[in-house]
């Protein structure tokens, strides 16, 4: 049973669930001596496509620039931190990828690049999503109307239904559960 959202920050804190989980993946992988490439792959095309695709576009097209209307500043504070954190995110993001290209052209050494890249951006994550889910969402919460909820949470479920880039939100929850219940052992 889905629970009704009444507020388009649920909807963001929802998203960090499944990145959170993709985050455990990451760091179960980077214990393994010898990776799957697919599976390295798929969690670069997951962050691309679900973690910055999907949620940070959410954030940065629609929930900022209302957090911006209601006089949050772009330049510094929390909305400036979170910009800078996504623009970190996509760096390590970026190495990742380029590393898991020189493993597979068989240069094994960026193994260990691939890997601390992993880690950056999970502990990156981590603490980013604290960030917006106790401080800058509560601070959302407070200046918003309750048609600006209703409005965002319209927009961010659209977006998740997939009719911005024809995938749903749904298929990469599920993409993420199938890396999670290789790597993750249910207690």
């Amino acid at each position: 049973m889905k629970v009704k959202m009444e507020k388009a920050t649920q909807n963001l804190e929802n998203d960090h669930q499944h990145i959170i989980k993709l985050i455990d993946v990451m760091e179960m992988m980077v214990k393994l001596p010898e990776p799957n490439i697919s599976h390295l792959e798929e969690v670069v095309n997951l962050i691309r496509q679900f973690a910055d695709g999907l949620h940070h576009a959410k954030e940065e097209n629609l929930l900022f620039p209302l957090m911006a209307e209601k006089g949050f500043s772009t330049q510094q504070g929390p909305v400036a931190v979170m910009l800078m954190d996504h623009e970190q995110g996509r760096g390590y993001v970026k190495n990742m990828a380029e590393n898991i290209q020189l493993y597979k052209n068989g240069q094994l050494d960026s193994l260990g690049l691939i890997y601390s890249n992993m880690l950056g951006y999970a502990e990156l994550l981590k603490n980013h999503i604290a960030k917006e889910n106790n401080v800058l969402f509560r601070m959302a919460d407070n200046v918003f109307t309750s048609e600006n909820q209703q409005s965002l949470l319209d927009q961010f479920t659209a977006i998740d239904a997939g009719t911005e880039n024809g995938i749903s939100g749904e298929e990469y929850i599920h993409r993420i559960e199938i890396l999670s219940n290789q790597y993750i052992k249910s207690n």
